[in-house]
């Protein structure tokens, strides 16, 4: 039976960095699978590869069909935007091992659905202030930057992610990232340990 390696942590913690280092690393061989969103589609993403970009009506039909492993709603400053995991074809945990990134309650919401010895959780973490710096410098280089919903995003990591949340998830393994080499090799062996 395969399992599903969770990344997870606060937005300018690295996760996007981390994530396609693990994809790449030949030795470890995960599987990706993509959530869906109805957020807009920032500069530099591509459909289907950060993630796969809807609307409401696209996610209403997930729902309709039965098909919905997790879903979150995000009241923004640009909207409700919706993040959820479909169970589609890309996921085959009899035959391979998956890595996922998102939120601490997504990780709980996958965890229940698959179960807890499917689950390998990934807690990215870093100092706030090289966090609000990396959030600021990637949303200036966006086309249209949304400094009020990267504000927003910022504020909200702080009670999503809270040490008392993830406590009661039961996540006691963190991965800081103050070196990214040395953050991945610790990971790597942290995955080769328990795949």
């Amino acid at each position: 039976m395969g399992k599903i390696v969770y990344l997870m942590g606060k937005s300018g913690a690295g996760k996007d960095t981390i994530y396609k280092q693990v994809l790449e690393n030949k030795d470890i061989r995960l599987q990706k699978i993509i959530l869906y969103t109805t957020r807009p589609i920032r500069s530099g993403e591509t459909d289907g590869v950060e993630y796969f970009f809807t609307d409401e009506e696209g996610f209403l039909k997930f729902r309709e069909k039965g098909q919905l492993i997790e879903d979150r709603a995000y009241h923004t400053c640009m909207g409700m935007w919706r993040y959820f995991t479909v169970k589609d074809e890309q996921i085959d945990l009899e035959n391979n091992n998956y890595l996922m990134i998102g939120t601490l309650e997504s990780f709980i919401k996958t965890r229940e659905f698959f179960g807890e010895d499917n689950m390998i959780p990934v807690m990215i973490e870093l100092d706030d202030g090289i966090r609000l710096q990396r959030v600021l410098d990637r949303e200036k280089a966006q086309d249209h930057p949304r400094y009020n919903e990267m504000c927003r995003r910022f504020l909200a990591d702080e009670e999503d992610f809270s040490e008392e949340k993830l406590k009661e998830a039961g996540i006691t393994k963190k991965f800081v990232n103050n070196d990214l080499q040395e953050c991945l090799q610790e990971i790597m062996l942290y995955l080769k340990r328990n795949l």
